[in-house]
């Protein structure tokens, strides 16, 4: 990805969501465009108007942190924002490597990873990549993700909420969980844009779907650590779930998430009919994905 363009589409996107209003500044007359303006922008970062421009052309190479600190405040980035504007600073400050290209390697999940994972009975419990592909799973999480796994999705969360109709049956409020994917996606870019496989997924959901094609550019970015989502499975309905995401240190760049309903509740009793579901199965490989480096 165009590191060039990244900066200067988000950060723009960032100026153009901000009313004067909000900014604590008077709205004025005769604005040509949404948002603030280029020169107010400058004026609450205290940084002079050509240089701002300069960084809104994406030439965000020698930025400091307290110019990048001061461009978050004046622009009221959330944490999540502010740290893709940093990784976009990095991004833009080194030239790519070069790097000997490889085959891909087979990803094999750790026995002791896959014990972790096998340890959870109470709810689906998986490893992911930045990419969204699923890596792993528990029992539970494997019959709780049989669409995503075994449709046209191909075990990749983003295929499967935009490439595979089900996913609109699967994600009840489906329009809220395609911003989370895609926010998700967008931050995995900044974080490594030099990461081809996620450049192919970009494209290929880009031809295939307006649904993504019109989120990917509103550059919207996203912590994905703890919530609550709704769900409806095709075997056992509908689900409320909290979720936990705890990054892996041992493998940089992973993801375990864990799914658990109340105690006691409608959904703990369809997730227990869902578990006895997946008990009653053929035992599976639990590297649900090959082929894929990390």
């Amino acid at each position: 990805m165009d590191t060039r363009h990244e900066v200067r589409d988000f950060l723009i996107s960032r100026r153009a969501r901000l009313s004067p209003e909000q900014a604590g500044l008077p709205a004025g007359g005769n604005r040509r465009v949404p948002g603030l303006r280029r020169s107010e922008v400058a004026a609450l970062a205290d940084v002079s108007v050509e240089y701002y421009a300069k960084l809104e052309r994406g030439q965000l190479a020698g930025a400091s942190d307290g110019v990048l600190d001061a461009i978050a405040r004046a622009l009221q980035l959330d944490d999540a924002e502010r740290e893709h504007l940093f990784d976009l600073a990095r991004a833009a400050g080194h030239a790519p490597p070069v790097v000997r290209r490889r085959t891909p390697r087979r990803w094999a999940v750790r026995p002791g990873l896959q014990q972790a994972l096998d340890a959870i009975t109470g709810g689906p419990a998986f490893v992911r990549n930045g990419r969204m592909d699923i890596l792993a799973t528990n029992p539970l999480g494997r019959a709780f993700y049989d669409h995503v796994l075994d449709g046209p999705g191909r075990g990749n969360l983003a295929r499967f909420q935009f490439l595979d109709e089900r996913s609109r049956d699967f994600y009840p409020e489906w329009d809220a969980a395609a911003d989370v994917t895609v926010a998700i996606l967008r931050t995995g870019a900044g974080r490594d844009p030099h990461d081809r496989r996620l450049h192919d997924l970009v494209g290929e959901l880009s031809t295939l779907s307006d649904s993504f094609r019109l989120r990917w550019g509103a550059h919207n970015v996203r912590r994905h650590g703890a919530g609550t989502k709704l769900f409806h499975h095709h075997l056992v309905g509908d689900l409320t779930l909290t979720y936990e995401g705890l990054e892996l240190t041992a493998e940089p760049g992973l993801s375990f998430l864990i799914y658990t309903a109340d105690p006691g509740s409608d959904s703990q009793q369809r997730l227990d009919l869902l578990a006895s579901w997946a008990a009653s199965q053929p035992a599976a490989d639990p590297a649900v994905t090959t082929d894929l480096n990390q």
